[in-house]
């Protein structure tokens, strides 16, 4: 059964709005055992919608349109739908015509209702665009109806399983043969800065056969990969991070000097961080680490601002300023300016002060500012799950 997407809208192929649908459809649709073979998107042209239209119903089995059912002048879906598939308007209820013989979406949120045009056996679905009206509608009454129609072909349930700090190649060489899985289970490896996933898939009659699968080959990764693991599917760093601190029932407070508050905002992003998050310090300066984490001017002229000795310094006096459990704090050269002889851009210090003491990690980062950033808060987030 293949499906494909047609989003609408010029302003997407601008660039001035991020299409969420085509991956939030794609992965509806996976889960009901219907695979996504296109993706298109198509300005306010009827002309080129109507030969995106006809192309797909020719190649595909399910059509899903998105966006142009509004009342406005480059809503052009419904009219364009109508001429390619030679049929004629029917007034619906509310604001809008549909074509003859379709069924009508029920928007329940918005003016613009959502039609489905049985063509030949081919089914060519038009939902709206904002997620908001497209959401719901797709759930209670497209969903349902795929299911009924093309359920007995199975589902295809995916699990990811993310990691940090092992490289793409190093995770590659560890689950190779997991990779080179044949259907109805396969695995993906898929690489961002600082951070790999392993996707896992099985196609299977029911959901149970399908997530026994999956199962099977998480054990097998998580035996190879467990201490890189901090969590599955939309799981964050940041929330593991919170997981081990409610549960170690220890608090916490940042010192930042590189990342500007970036490992702070990762972890309050986590509902509930008021119960382990008690204080975070940006001391982008030398005078504010000497005034604000009172880091001894002796330690700043001797090894300067960059240094194991400054970020250990940090550490403990933004513990002590806080009265937690643990102190964390990060500085470093994110660049592309400030580098000197002997410390680079990218090199970073990550301190750790608890009640054993304090120890200090050196880091050297590649990539461009906001890169070197992230990929530092990641660091110093994953050395806290670690040591929790």
């Amino acid at each position: 059964m293949k499906a494909e997407i047609i989003s609408i809208g010029t302003e997407i192929l601008l660039g001035q709005i991020l299409n969420t649908n085509q991956q939030w459809l794609s992965q509806k649709l996976a889960g009901i055992g219907i695979g996504v073979y296109f993706h298109s998107t198509i300005g306010d042209n009827p002309e080129r919608l109507a030969n995106a239209i006809k192309t797909g119903l020719e190649r595909s089995d399910i059509v899903i349109t998105t966006g142009g059912l509004g009342p406005t002048v480059d809503d052009i879906t419904l009219e364009t739908i109508a001429g390619a598939l030679s049929l004629g308007l029917r007034l619906g209820k509310r604001q809008a015509h549909i074509p003859e013989g379709a069924k009508v979406i029920e928007n329940r949120l918005g003016t613009a209702p959502g039609f489905i045009v049985d063509k030949g056996g081919k089914l060519l679905i038009a939902l709206p665009g904002p997620p908001r009206e497209l959401n719901p509608m797709f759930e209670r009454t497209v969903a349902p109806l795929l299911r009924k129609r093309f359920g007995s072909e199975g589902i295809l349930k995916i699990r990811t399983i993310r990691m940090t700090g092992l490289g793409e190649e190093a995770v590659d060489r560890k689950v190779k043969d997991l990779l080179e899985s044949p259907p109805p289970l396969t695995v993906g490896i898929y690489a961002k800065p600082a951070l790999v996933e392993l996707k896992i898939m099985a196609k299977a009659k029911n959901d149970k056969q399908a997530k026994t699968l999956i199962d099977r080959a998480d054990a097998k990764i998580t035996a190879r990969l467990g201490k890189y693991i901090f969590g599955r599917d939309s799981e964050t760093l940041e929330g593991a991070v919170g997981s081990g601190l409610l549960l170690s029932r220890r608090t916490l407070a940042v010192a930042e000097s590189c990342t500007g508050g970036l490992i702070a905002s990762r972890i309050t992003d986590v509902p509930g961080s008021s119960k382990y998050f008690r204080l975070g310090i940006i001391a982008y300066s030398n005078d504010a680490k000497i005034k604000l984490l009172g880091v001894r001017p002796g330690t700043l002229d001797k090894f300067g601002a960059v240094s194991r000795q400054t970020a250990m310094e940090m550490a403990e006096n933004v513990r002590t300023a806080a009265g937690s459990d643990i102190g964390l704090s990060v500085t470093g050269i994110a660049g592309p300016s400030g580098a000197t002889k002997g410390k680079p851009v990218g090199l970073v210090y990550i301190a750790f002060a608890g009640e054993k003491g304090c120890y200090c990690s050196e880091f050297r980062f590649r990539g461009e500012r906001e890169v070197v950033k992230f990929k530092t808060s990641q660091a110093a987030l994953d050395l806290l799950r670690v040591s929790l």
